[in-house]
Parts: C-alpha cells; structure tokens; sequence
C-alpha cells in the first residue's frame, strides 16, 4: 500500500476528529462536570495518532501520543484542570491541526509543535513517562485462531465478528473508528486482536468484538458499518447453543458463511447488509456538473423559443418531456450540492472563545439552525462576512463583565449566531445582547467624514448602515488586534452583495445589536423576473419580486416632490428603472408596468418599459468597470442568445 495515495482522506477524517476536539475544549472550558469532554477529546486524539501512526506521519503521531498522555492523567483525576491548562490544551489543538495540514513522512516536529508541548509540559509539570512507539507500515497483524479467539472472548454479552472489505482504505484506522462506535453502545469487554495491533494493521481486518450492550443487532450493525469500508458484520448474543469449536483461522470463514453458521458451526444473526448510502465526490465534478446542466438550461430556453409556433403534436410533446426531465435533472444537481451551514458554523464557537479572552470578556454563544442546508458555494464565502460580524459583536457589542453587571446584567454576554429558511432565502443572523451601537457618535463622526449632512440630528437603521458600512468607517479610540481599523462591516457588506445578498442592522441602546444577512440558496441557477427598458433586458430575481401591475390604474401620488405608490393603504417608494440605470428618455408614448420589490421588511415599486416574463437564468460573474454603477449581482444569457443583467434589488431599496 502506498500511503500517500490516502493523503486527502487522512486529512478528511483528521478535520473532523479535531472539529470534535474543539467542540470538547469548549465544552470542558464552560464546566461540564461529566468526563464526556475529557473522554471526547482522549478519543479524537487517540484516533489521529493511530492514523498518523498507520501513514507514517511520525511528528504528528508522537505529538498525539504527547497530548493523549496528558489528557489521560486528567482523565484519571492526576493532573487538575485550571485556565492555564486549557490555554495550552487550545494552543496544542491548533498545532496538531497544523501539523496535519502539513503532514509529511517521517518528518520531524515543527517548531510551533515543539513550543505547544513544551507549554503543556511547563503547566502540567513536567514530560510524561509513557514511551512512544510509532507503527510500522510493514506491520502485520497476525490473527489468532478460533480457539485462541474464544478464549479470548469468553464471558456474557453480544458478540459482533467484523470483516472489512478487501479495498479497504486506512484498514486500522476503519477498524479502530468501529470499535470506538461500539464502545458507545456499552462497554467493551475483550477485543481480538487487541484494538492497538488493530490501530497500526495496514492490511483489511477480519476482528471480533465482545460488547456488554442493551442494543439490539440492527444497531449495532449501523454502529460498525458507520466506520466504513466493512463487507460484512456477524452479530450473536451469548447462550446460544455451543457447538464443538473447529480450529480454524479467524479470517478464514467464507464457507461457514455461505451454510449461515460462525466459525464455531453455531447458526448466526446476521442483518441485512445495506447499500452504502454516501460517497466522497470532489466538488470540482459537481461544479462541472453545475456548469453543465447551466448551459442545458440556456439550451432548454432557447429550444423552447424555437419550438413554440410549431403546431406539430409530437414536436410539442416531446419538447414537454426534454423541458420536464432537464427540470429534474436541474434539481437533482441543485440539491446534491447543498450541505448543511453547520460545516462551517461548527469552526466559529472556538474564534468566539478565543476574541472573548483576548479581550477579558465572559461570552455564552449559542449556534441556532445548524442543519439548514445552503449551496456548497455560497457556503464557503459566507465564512468570512460571519467572523468579522461575530468580531464586532464581542469587541464592540458586549461589555466587560463588570460594566455589564454595574448596568444590572448578567456578568457574561449573550451572542447567538441563528440560520433559519424564509421562502428561497437563507437568513442568518448575528444577534448580541450588549450596549448596541451609540447613534449619536457614529453620526459624528458620519458628519466629520461628509458622509451624512452637517444638519442632520437622526440616524435610522438604514443610515446608520450605510455609515458604519463606509471603507474605513470607525469609531474605536484605538486599532487593536481585533478590530479598529474600520474593514469589519465594510468587508461584510461588500461579500453579501457579492453573493447575491443583503445585509441589515438593527439596534437598541443597552439592549443590543442584530446584524441580518439574506442570501439566496444557490447562486447557480435561479427564477427570474424579465423587464424592458428600451433596447436593453434585466433580470429581476424572483426572491425579490412581489407582485406586478400596470401604471395605469396604478394609484400614485407625489410626496415632497417624489412619486409614491399607494397599494393597499401602504405607501412606497416608486423609482423608475430607467432612472437607476441612467438610460434617456424619450417622448414615445408607451404602457410601461410596475414590479413591486421587497428586501425584508421594506418595499418599493419598480417602473420598467415591458414585462417579457418568467426565466430559469443562469447567473454568471459581472464585474462592474470601475467607476461605474453598482446595481448588478451578476449576467445572464436569455433562451433568444441575448444578455442581460441581473438587478441588485438591494442597490436600489
């Protein structure tokens, strides 16, 4: 086996080993008072030194095998925990993270690696004495014969016999990771062979497992086949009747296996072996894929066009079928790309923890909404805007404790990160509970700037964030190394419109801030709204558009020298589409038509030329020239071949 071939995939499980690290520390931090952090943490160690180990990643193997001693005298109740531990126990995770990202062979220990250990040594007092020892590559596992095995095995419980697949990936690991699912279903009584020559095996595994469980056989199958790479699973409860043992190797059952009986010749519970349900596709295929079926919708578009006049039957039923299975397939590829937000939310509880102690501040942040599922693309871009609002909030929006507990709160500071579905959006919000954000400095400052009129007296919510949205807009007296240099909300706002989206402020003093992020699901392929304005074409993406009407019967009035839309005793703003894109008029006489738009809560009737209909448009990159208008999210081609933009509604409202 050449290990290199698994790189990627020892990266893959690693990542998320130390994604549960993580959520562990925290939770150990925060005064759990169970051992299910500390066991949490031992386990997601252990399993990266074994596959390490098996990879031959020596640095980061001992480096594990470092950690798991120290933790193992907390564990045992040795080695107290205090804030200077956890500090070190944070700084040794993200060197073992590091470590992985740059796993070579037989490597040695990278500076910054050698620095965390000797900082867990200085505040544990002093090197543990457990000897390391690397797995060999070469290393073999012989396995016992069926009467060793039973010996062995002896004893009450369930007893659950393993083969793994010939093509098995990472065999010890495979097998290590369904023994730790199993000792989640009860206690583990004997293991053959013994789960550490199981952990370095680089040939697939045939291993039995004694287990004290109340679970039944399906569970317990699901349990092992969750680790993956497993051919087959044999599950029996002790008491069935014995049957005189046959000395045969372990691994060598295929026969007894066809008859329904072990290797002992006793008959066998065995469960259904399911079809495996998932499989690791690279996202580059899916973005072919996306790529793809966009350019089949454009060619749907313009079929559709051609065949329209025809009054051939079967032309038309036949284009029906191609439109109705290309829109299948179209969603089909949609959804596969979906993954849910809490693949990136999950990294954000330990940068919370961390800005919380850099500055001296009791934070409690709560994550709501984790299993909404957002397009993998949009997904991956969202992480930044998310950190610097979460930044803000702790530096800015939540006092110290005293300041909090002098104002009659509680000491530490709420901060929720939410996601929830609205229609074909996704909303995330960033929400705190601390001073909110002083108007009246901000709109000084707006004033020293000429950002706002040297009369005004009020700042609303939308001026507000337009103000504090300004490049290099800030109020803080000092630049630090958490914010101050006034890119924060800037840089937010600037990636939400980029994908598609909006943001919103909304804030209260001594009560707190929530910052609203709307984003479309998939910025691919969306529903579109199809407007005229003389010779030129614009998209209106549906998420946006409300509802449509003539100008004519239209009521609209005119209020401090602005026109406005009154539509059912609600008064709106009424632009003119031609306007915003600074078009010239012409005396022609024409039946133009209303679009109302919305984002959020707020609301506005668009003027345009002609409405041509609903589009499934494929949206594609637009970068304005500089100095040019900024109202376009992206382009499009039309079913006819001709280009279009796509409107930014949140430029205009």
């Amino acid at each position: 086996m050449d290990p290199s071939r698994y790189a990627e995939l020892f990266r893959t499980e690693s990542r998320d080993q130390l994604s549960a690290i993580n959520r562990a520390l925290l939770a150990l931090e925060q005064g759990e008072a169970t051992r299910d952090p500390v066991d949490a943490i031992f386990r997601g160690v252990h399993t990266i030194k074994g596959m390490s180990a098996t990879m031959g990643y020596s640095a980061v193997a001992e480096f594990s095998h470092e950690m798991e001693s120290l933790l193992e005298r907390v564990r045992d109740g040795e080695q107290g925990l205090s804030p200077d531990l956890m500090d070190a126990l944070f700084a040794a995770a993200d060197a073992l993270e590091a470590g992985v990202e740059g796993a070579r062979e037989h490597d040695a220990m990278s500076e910054s690696m050698k620095r965390a250990l000797e900082r867990l040594h200085d505040v544990a007092g002093g090197r543990s004495t457990a000897e390391f020892r690397v797995g060999r590559l070469s290393d073999i596992v012989a396995l016992p014969t069926v009467v060793e095995a039973e010996a062995a095995l002896d004893g009450e419980g369930m007893l659950i016999t393993v083969e793994q697949e010939p093509q098995a990936m990472l065999p010890g690991v495979r097998a290590f990771m369904a023994v730790q699912r199993l000792r989640e279903l009860g206690e583990i009584r004997s293991c053959v062979p013994s789960v550490e020559a199981l952990q370095t095996a680089v040939l697939p595994q045939s291993f039995r497992v004694l287990l004290a469980t109340s679970a039944g056989e399906a569970e317990v199958e699901r349990a092992v086949r969750s680790a993956g790479d497993v051919k087959s699973v044999v599950v029996r409860r002790r008491g069935a009747p014995d049957v005189a043992p046959h000395d045969t190797p372990l691994h060598n059952r295929r026969i007894t296996d066809q008859l329904g009986l072990d290797e002992l010749g006793r008959p066998t519970v065995r469960a259904e072996a399911p079809r495996a349900r998932h499989v690791r596709i690279e996202l580059s295929r899916l973005d072919s894929l996306l790529n793809l079926i966009g350019e089949l919708v454009i060619v749907r578009g313009r079929l559709q066009a051609l065949t329209r006049p025809s009054a051939d039957a079967p032309l038309q039923d036949a284009m029906a079928d191609a439109t109705r299975l290309i829109g299948q397939l179209q969603s089909e590829i949609m959804t596969s790309r979906l993954v849910p937000v809490g693949q990136v939310f999950d990294r954000f509880p330990r940068l919370v923890r961390d800005v919380a102690r850099q500055l001296g501040k009791d934070v409690l942040f709560s994550i709501e909404g984790k299993e909404i599922e957002l397009d993998r693309s949009v997904l991956d871009e969202i992480g930044e805007p998310v950190v610097h609002l979460l930044r803000n909030a702790v530096d800015h929006g939540l006092e110290r404790p005293d300041v909090r507990e002098a104002a009659g709160k509680a000491r530490a500071g709420r901060l929720t990160l939410a996601a929830q579905r609205d229609r074909s959006s996704v909303v995330i919000t960033v929400r705190d509970d601390g001073r909110g954000i002083d108007r009246e400095r901000v709109l000084a400052r707006a004033i020293a700037l000429n950002l706002v009129d040297a009369g005004s007296t009020r700042l609303d919510d939308d001026l507000l964030l337009r103000c504090i949205s300004h490049p290099g807009f800030s109020t803080a007296e000092k630049v630090t190394d958490v914010s101050g240099r006034g890119v924060g909300i800037d840089a937010a706002q600037a990636r939400t419109r980029t994908l598609g989206g909006t943001l919103e402020i909304a804030t209260q003093s001594g009560v707190g801030t929530t910052v609203t992020i709307r984003l479309p699901v998939t910025l691919a392929i969306v529903r579109a709204l199809l407007a005229r304005v003389g010779g030129e074409h614009y998209a209106l993406p549906m998420t946006h558009v409300r509802e449509t009407m003539e100008r004519g019967p239209a009521e609209i009035r005119m209020v401090q020298g602005r026109e406005m839309l009154l539509l059912r005793d609600e008064v709106m703003p009424l632009f003119h589409l031609r306007d915003v894109v600074r078009l010239p008029h012409d005396a022609r006489p024409r039946v133009e038509e209303i679009v109302v738009i919305a984002r959020g809560d707020r609301r506005a009737g668009l003027v345009v030329d002609e409405l041509t209909g609903q589009e499934d448009i494929v949206v594609k990159p637009f970068d304005a020239v500089r100095g040019g208008l900024q109202l376009f999210s992206g382009a499009t081609i039309l079913a006819d071949g001709a280009p279009a933009l796509i409107v930014d509604v949140g430029s205009i409202l």
